[in-house]
């Protein structure tokens, strides 16, 4: 077995297109064939790996993305309320 370590990187040292190419190019040599059992297994493996940190990273892009549009519907919506008018003297007096 090979060690796929840096294939397989924690997502703070492996960028998201790091991975995606990688991944890439471990699909390629699937495809391509002309392995045995053992080695498409060890790269369906590191495929595996490679995925996973992909998709931690989506899933922390969704996430921000989320955050960022929640944040501006909550400043467009405190825009579009009208402020409460400070009371004057004349709202207390009677008719």
């Amino acid at each position: 077995m090979t060690d796929g370590s840096a294939e397989t990187a924690p997502k703070e040292t492996l960028s998201y297109e790091q991975a995606r190419d990688k991944l890439a190019a471990v699909v390629k040599r699937l495809e391509a064939g002309g392995l045995t059992l053992e080695q498409s297994l060890e790269l369906w493996e590191r495929g595996e790996r490679l995925a996973a940190v992909c998709e931690e990273w989506l899933d922390g892009a969704r996430a921000r993305l989320a955050a960022a549009m929640a944040r501006r519907d909550e400043a467009d919506s405190a825009e579009a309320s009208p402020a409460p008018a400070a009371a004057s003297a004349e709202d207390d007096a009677p008719f």
